[in-house]
């Protein structure tokens, strides 16, 4: 159980956390890991926030309820943070994934973070909005996700991440492309 992987994913209605929780899980379980994904929400509306978690061991997982001390914290709308404690229990030498184009070192000070916070950045709207067309933050948190984590090694999370594109978008190789775009740019660009 000590090398069980729990993340708390923070979003709105509509931008793709639960998507995100599930498409990791199905990445991590086709490299023969243990997993479960799902959402926690209340009444279903575009914009309402929206929790999401991940767990991922190379043991089964015998819990069965939401993750009350994730490792990791994922947040795909920064306007959240402020009305949401995003990092309500977050193990103390956790991660924090912002999607934002402010600097880690700034929000770490306007929020007074814990200073054991590894905290880390990256524009997933911006970069959604040049590779996809749509923002959709999603897709590049998780090529972030996984740079700041190495979950997955890099060849083989491409791989499954284009393999689970090309399920979801079977008709729309044009949308494959610009997700998978989206994945290896917020790889680059994710900072501390």
């Amino acid at each position: 159980m000590d090398d069980m992987l729990e993340i708390r994913w923070h979003g709105r209605g509509g931008q793709g956390s639960k998507t995100a929780s599930i498409l990791l899980a199905k990445m991590a379980a086709a490299m023969d890991k243990y997993v479960q994904a799902f959402p926690e929400y209340g009444p279903e509306r575009m914009g309402a926030p929206v929790l999401a978690y991940t767990r991922i061991d190379s043991e089964p997982i015998h819990h069965h309820c939401h993750i009350e001390s994730p490792a990791i914290v994922v947040v795909l709308d920064p306007t959240l943070i402020g009305t949401v404690d995003v990092t309500q229990n977050l193990k103390q030498k956790g991660k924090l994934l912002i999607n934002t184009e402010k600097e880690a070192e700034k929000l770490a000070e306007e929020l007074n973070l814990n200073e054991e916070l590894e905290i880390y950045t990256v524009d997933a709207d911006t970069i959604s909005e040049e590779e996809i067309g749509r923002i959709f933050p999603n897709t590049p948190m998780l090529g972030a996700l996984n740079k700041i984590t190495g979950i997955i090694d890099d060849q083989n999370f491409i791989k499954q991440a284009h393999r689970e594109f090309e399920k979801k978008f079977a008709t729309k190789p044009e949308i494959v492309e610009g997700n998978l775009a989206a994945v290896k740019r917020a790889y680059q660009e994710v900072v501390s």
